[in-house]
């Protein structure tokens, strides 16, 4: 992958990053969704989730906003959200 300077980022580090999942509903997703955040953002907690059904209820929405200290987390992170089986959408 590309290394981009910061010069050229941008994105100022540190930042608060929101990051939107989705996925089929179901009763495990936050949670599972959750730890694997918590994962690349100790400092992230359930006050910054945020947690929307869709219209028919067969998906579940996520908004994590995330505490981004550098790009290298960013796409750790998106990556490991991509590979989930649970995740269908990380924008």
């Amino acid at each position: 992958m590309q290394t981009i300077p910061p010069s050229e980022s941008l994105i100022e580090y540190p930042s608060d990053f929101p990051i939107k999942i989705m996925g089929p509903t179901h009763v495990d997703f936050a949670p599972t969704i959750t730890a694997l955040v918590i994962s690349h953002d100790p400092t992230f907690h359930e006050g910054r989730l945020e947690v929307r059904p869709s219209g028919k209820g067969n998906y579940t929405g996520l908004t994590v906003t995330v505490r981004a200290v550098s790009r290298e987390q960013l796409d750790a992170l998106y990556n490991a959200l991509s590979a989930h089986p649970m995740v269908k959408i990380v924008m």
